[in-house]
């Protein structure tokens, strides 16, 4: 695997990318080590937001922001999207990979953060960001990136742990204004975009896996009408 941040835009594979990352080597360098830890980190499931809200669409291009070891990923290209997958753990990729090579699916992974991926814009019938840790910056680089990622006509789905966003800084290990929420993202939306679901409700949570232990998701669904 390059250590070396990519001069160009990531590579478009259905092998694990092992030509570059583009983003900050300590945020990958810190997901890689959590992966490390240990053999598998999630479920191996689909998240239930996704499974609940995607269903019912048309299957298009797909962008899945975060897709760790690749349950997403997987889910929805067994439904006939057509899939990218975005991650910034190496470590979590080749997991990904392996699991899609091994279910004969083919799938686009970008070793990548969002914000350096490069995308083609305005290009993706669905954006799924599933609890995705996306830092803040000054200019909301991240929530445009969400939203610029989308065709219209296409659908942008975050959904993230109820409450996390209002835990006060200290009781934990990270500060949660450092991150993006829902609420940040719908904060930008203008005319040309339409709320379809912006809710908490109580979340269809798959047995096993970090974060089993949240109850109630935090749930926007957008769709962008030009």
């Amino acid at each position: 695997m390059n250590d070396d941040i990519a001069a160009g835009p990531p590579a478009f594979d259905t092998s694990f990318p092992a030509d570059g990352y583009a983003g900050d080597p300590a945020v990958r360098a810190e997901w890689d080590n959590r992966y490390a830890d240990r053999q598998q980190l999630w479920s191996g499931r689909p998240n239930g937001a996704l499974v609940a809200e995607a269903a019912g669409l048309t299957p298009g291009r797909v962008l899945d922001v975060g897709c760790g070891e690749g349950a997403d990923a997987l889910w929805l290209a067994r439904r006939g999207w057509d899939v990218t997958a975005l991650e910034v753990s190496g470590v979590a990729l080749e997991r990904a990979a392996g699991h899609a090579r091994d279910a004969g699916l083919a799938v686009r992974w970008v070793h990548a953060s969002l914000t350096e991926a490069a995308l083609p814009p305005a290009s993706f019938d669905l954006v799924s960001a599933q609890y995705p840790a996306l830092l803040r910056t000054p200019g909301a680089a991240a929530e445009r990136a969400l939203l610029a990622a989308v065709a219209p006509g296409g659908v942008l789905l975050l959904v993230h742990h109820a409450g996390v966003d209002t835990r006060q800084e200290g009781e934990s290990d990270f500060d949660p204004a450092d991150y993006v929420w829902p609420s940040m993202v719908a904060a930008l939306l203008d005319e040309d975009w339409e709320v379809e679901v912006d809710e908490q409700r109580p979340r269809v949570a798959p047995d096993g896996g970090a974060g089993a232990h949240h109850t109630d998701d935090l749930v926007l669904r957008v769709r962008r009408l030009r």
